[in-house]
């Protein structure tokens, strides 16, 4: 279960009427489906509904990818990539150990550098690719899976194609779907009412992580769970809805135009960007909403940390941090002390780092002018961080909402599309 406390003495004159007026009617629009894109909610109750027999296909997919392969390429962009690396290096660590299955994102970026770095890379390796896509048009990824697609059929040939590429898409249409029937990939299917950004919990997201090593049915469970935990319609007795409250007073009424996620560990930093499209992409419409940035401490003190402290009043931060650590090491002694840390000799690198939380959390919402909320898990295992992903899809919606905004369309998004397009010279539609 999740624990939320907030510090500062903003929090003690909250204008807690103007989230009464919408509240009730906000969580009704959610539960009841009515509010604008509710096309889109299926996630809901999506993992509830999951049948045994597509959790047993893609355990069995991932059982395949890691006795077969040495690397898996996920390709996909945004809610397509973000969940399922978030959850990876959340819970397995930044550096797998000699015997994981390395797992590699590509498709999420037009960069030629990085694209052929990623492809010398696999040079010598025997790779897969979970390719994700509703259309199987999106450029950077449809440009990714067509060249890593060129450079798996020179190395092993057309058949190994068949067995080799694992394929997220529609359920009946579109690009990549007709590909995968032509040639016989294995399928997976991206629900028609679960947005990208949402979709951490459907094969979008499963199939990656369950290719990782990790027990996706643990996730399952804490999404579930999530579902009785984040439903009530009283946002004084929902976590992730007095949250989306809080954030919401903090922008409307406090005139904070940015929220700042914060972690403490460094493999928790694509948490942080998973969020950063969860609700900016959800929320940043009609010239409303939060900008949400991120940092992970303590590596962002000696940059930022200052203005954080003394500058601009212009940011809250959130901070998401679990109260175990998957590893922990302890700090030597040294005969010579010449660095003069015997002090901290014995103790727990994590158990510093957690002071240094204490000490930064009074540092800036006690003497400083930074608003904190802290949300808190047991450890990052599997279950919780299901149930952590399922309160901010809750937050989401209710936030979006009581800005009165659509939570589920993005569409500033394809502006920049259309003019890429029309200067790549891309032919229009007869």
């Amino acid at each position: 279960m999740i624990q939320f406390s907030t510090y500062g003495k903003i929090y003690e004159d909250l204008n807690w009427e103007l989230v009464d007026k919408k509240a009730s009617s906000v969580a009704r629009t959610i539960e009841e489906k009515t509010g604008a894109g509710n096309d889109f909610l299926g996630w809901l109750d999506y993992a509830s509904k999951l049948e045994e027999k597509e959790i047993v296909k893609i355990e069995e997919a991932a059982k395949v990818i890691r006795e077969k392969f040495d690397t898996l390429v996920v390709i996909g962009i945004g809610g397509s990539y973000l969940g399922a690396r978030a959850a990876i290096e959340a819970i397995r660590g930044l550096y797998p150990r000699k015997d994981d299955l390395e797992i590699i994102f590509l498709g999420n970026t037009l960069s030629s550098e990085y694209t052929k770095q990623v492809l010398d890379h696999l040079e010598g390796k025997r790779f897969a690719i979970n390719v994700i896509s509703k259309s199987g048009t999106t450029t950077e990824p449809a440009v990714a899976f067509r060249i890593l697609k060129e450079m798996m059929l020179k190395k092993f040939g057309k058949e190994y194609l068949k067995d080799a590429i694992f394929v997220t898409t529609d359920r009946a249409k579109g690009a990549l779907k007709t590909e995968a029937d032509a040639t016989g990939y294995k399928t997976f299917v991206i629900p028609d009412d679960i947005g990208g950004r949402f979709s951490v919990m459907t094969p979008v997201g499963l199939l990656p992580i369950a290719a990782a090593g990790i027990n996706i049915r643990e996730f399952l469970q804490g999404i579930k769970d999530g579902q009785k935990d984040y439903s009530d319609k009283d946002y004084h007795n929902n976590l992730a809805y007095k949250y989306a409250a809080i954030r919401y007073l903090l922008h409307v009424e406090k005139k904070f135009p940015a929220e700042m996620f914060i972690a403490y560990e460094p493999q928790n930093a694509m948490i942080n960007e998973w969020l950063k499209q969860l609700f900016d992409e959800s929320e940043g419409k009609e010239d409303k909403a939060l900008l949400c940035a991120s940092a992970v401490f303590t590596t962002d003190l000696h940059s930022i940390g200052q203005f954080i402290q003394q500058g601009s009043p212009v940011l809250f931060e959130t901070i998401i941090r679990a109260k175990e650590p998957i590893e922990n090491i302890k700090v030597p002694y040294d005969e010579k002390d010449l660095d003069n840390l015997n002090y901290l000799a014995g103790k727990d690198l994590n158990y510093i780092n957690e002071q240094a939380f204490k000490g930064t959390l009074k540092a800036h919402a006690i003497n400083g002018h930074t608003p904190v909320n802290l949300i808190e898990i047991e450890k990052m295992d599997a279950y919780n961080l299901g149930n952590l992903f399922y309160f901010f899809f809750r937050a989401t919606a209710f936030s979006a909402y009581l800005l009165e905004v659509n939570p589920f369309n993005q569409p500033g998004v394809e502006i920049y599309k259309s003019n890429m397009f029309e200067l790549l010279g891309k032919p229009k539609k007869k």
